[in-house]
């Protein structure tokens, strides 16, 4: 989309660039710097808002050929998000290419890694790399960093977790389980690797140490019992699918968690509920 041409004529302000065989119009407020006819110029070719294919000698820093990260600057509800890729013309990301939830679709400063495409009338839109794309270019971790502090951005979002591309250029996963909220698509996140893998990919985790994990969790079920009224119809024999969607953590997390308020003498248990200790209201 990038193209070396010859500017044949000005009309008005407007110069008239060729290959030789095709013309485009190189609108005057296009125009950077001196130009006269019989001057080569590299420009970018694009369909503007008003449908017109039209030149420009701002080089975007993606093309068709290439990706790279691309700042969001708009998020526009069922239709998708658009990108600053160095244009007059914002690009929109599709939301076809986005997440099914849109509170997980990136805000404005959130980045996305993309690639440029044009749909079937011409337009010109911003497509997130594949992940066989990513797989070929990032870097394989050394396995001293497993335990380390890292931080990244989310570039794939699934079911099953988030993949996050780092400051390095290593790839990492996010387990559902491992994070307490699902991070946008295109949020930079910090974390903790929690093992490097053969491949070189990073396994990561959003929630911090064990023992500060612990006692979250019990601070987090305790005002949850304040909230509602001093108990709740959750024990350490509930559905771990009831507990997950309720409190975000696995059952085994729940347990210790409730373990240690009632060792702390903050909570009981009774016919099959939980309740907060008399000497706690």
């Amino acid at each position: 989309m990038i193209y070396n041409l010859t500017a044949t004529q000005e009309v008005g302000g407007d110069f008239v660039l060729s290959d030789g065989e095709e013309i485009v119009v190189l609108p005057k407020e296009e125009v950077k710097g001196p130009l006269a006819p019989g001057d080569e110029l590299s420009v970018f070719i694009y369909q503007n808002k008003k449908g017109e294919v039209v030149a420009t000698m701002d080089l975007p820093h993606i093309t068709a050929e290439t990706y790279d990260w691309a700042q969001v600057v708009d998020k526009v509800s069922g239709l998708g998000v658009f990108v600053e890729i160095g244009l007059k013309q914002d690009v929109l990301v599709s939301s076809d290419y986005l997440p099914l939830i849109e509170k997980v679709w990136p805000e404005k400063g959130d980045e996305l890694f993309v690639t440029l495409e044009t749909d079937k009338k011409g337009r010109l839109l911003a497509r997130p790399a594949t992940e066989t794309v990513v797989e070929d270019s990032f870097k394989k971790a050394p396995a001293e960093l497993k335990g380390s502090a890292i931080d990244g951005r989310v570039y794939r979002s699934t079911k099953v977790g988030s993949f996050i591309i780092t400051e390095s250029g290593y790839r990492g996963f996010i387990h559902y389980m491992e994070r307490k909220v699902e991070p946008r698509l295109g949020e930079w996140v910090e974390g903790r690797i929690i093992d490097v893998k053969e491949d070189g990919s990073l396994n990561v985790t959003l929630r911090p140490v064990k023992e500060t994990v612990l006692d979250d969790d019990a601070e987090d079920i305790f005002n949850y019992l304040i909230r509602t009224g001093g108990e709740m119809p959750f024990t350490d024999k509930s559905d771990p699918d009831a507990i997950r969607e309720e409190f975000k953590i696995s059952k085994a997390a729940f347990k210790r968690a409730l373990g240690r308020l009632m060792k702390e003498g903050k909570v009981v248990q009774k016919e099959g509920r939980t309740l907060v200790s008399k000497d706690e209201n």
